[in-house]
């Protein structure tokens, strides 16, 4: 594999591959990482679908990247992803328009919030980082699947972090219903979700053609942040993970895993892996920096979240 590393950006990653012809969606498409990896996937030829939920906040945005590359095809649409009658609303109109979706990028997400509800409910970091996620990517695999039919695969990246190490999924509690809330053991187990989804998702439809990975982008200042004070950064310094060095990426470093992640031809066997500095990740060890926790890529726990999830949102995924 390419020797890529903690500072490798997403010009080193996406270096001699071409898109032409492909379709890609980036959700959290309005800021940070979303907007590289939408910049980046264009600049190798893709049609690139930027998602957000707000329309007026995405078209400058849209409007300065078509400025700085005139040849850039991007396309936007409209989701919120803590209502679920917006995600499929959203999904809806996205098969409408393009019947193949090559890459999908679940980038969006929420961090650290005070105790919140989505439209139908559920807590929100569970509700916006996975299972939004959850029911759009669903939704969506009739295009996904076609690609891979197609083409010969399709690949879904949904960004974990290294925050899934503050807490492992609860399957019996994770709308925090009958326990104290608590806002890292919601986004950690927010965070485990999202790489147990990759699992789950590779598992049943790999042999399709379809590949999903999980990937952690490393500390970046983005919007992400928003609802966190110095107080709640400084509490989660001192909460890090034995032997993480908390070391602050560009956001070219930090989406750079995901664009290699969602293109790199060398891990196309690899799917159902966490990833991270443009590498595949290790098991967790005291000492070391990285790495994963054994829960946040366990099968069986993989399997309990896709049931629940389905009960959750009220869609049959297969």
């Amino acid at each position: 594999m390419p020797e890529f590393n903690t500072q490798s950006t997403t010009e080193d990653v996406i270096a001699g591959v071409s898109l032409a012809g492909k379709v890609a969606l980036v959700t959290g498409a309005s800021a940070g990482l979303g907007v590289e990896t939408a910049r980046v996937l264009a600049g190798a030829g893709a049609t690139v679908v930027m998602l957000a939920r707000d329309p007026d906040k995405l078209a400058p945005i849209m409007a300065d990247l078509r400025n700085a590359d005139p040849a850039a095809q991007l396309d936007s649409a409209t989701v919120d992803l803590a209502d679920l009658d917006s995600v499929r609303a959203c999904a809806a109109d996205l098969l409408d328009r393009y019947p193949r979706i090559d890459l999908l990028i679940n980038n969006a997400g929420i961090m650290a919030c005070p105790l919140m509800r989505t439209a139908q409910g559920f807590e929100m970091q569970f509700g916006t980082n996975h299972l939004g996620h959850f029911l759009l990517t669903g939704l969506l695999l009739p295009a996904l699947l076609a690609a891979a039919e197609a083409g010969g695969e399709s690949r879904v990246v949904s960004l974990s972090s290294s925050g899934h190490r503050l807490a492992a999924f609860d399957p019996q509690d994770p709308n925090f219903e009958n326990t104290d809330y608590d806002k890292f053991i919601a986004y950690g187990q927010s965070k485990s979700a999202n790489s147990l989804f990759a699992v789950a998702l590779q598992s049943r439809f790999g042999d399709r053609g379809l590949h999903a990975y999980a990937v952690h982008p490393g500390m970046i200042m983005t919007e992400l942040g928003r609802h966190m004070s110095q107080a709640d950064y400084e509490e989660l310094m001192a909460i890090a993970p034995p032997g993480e060095t908390l070391v602050v990426k560009t956001v070219e470093q930090g989406a750079a895993t995901s664009v290699w992640a969602a293109t790199a031809p060398e891990l196309a066997d690899r799917g159902g892996s966490y990833l991270e500095n443009c590498q595949l990740a290790e098991p967790a060890a005291e000492g070391r920096d990285g790495g994963y926790m054994p829960y946040a890529l366990d099968p069986a726990t993989a399997d309990r979240l896709w049931e629940l999830s389905e009960a959750m949102v009220g869609q049959k995924v297969q």
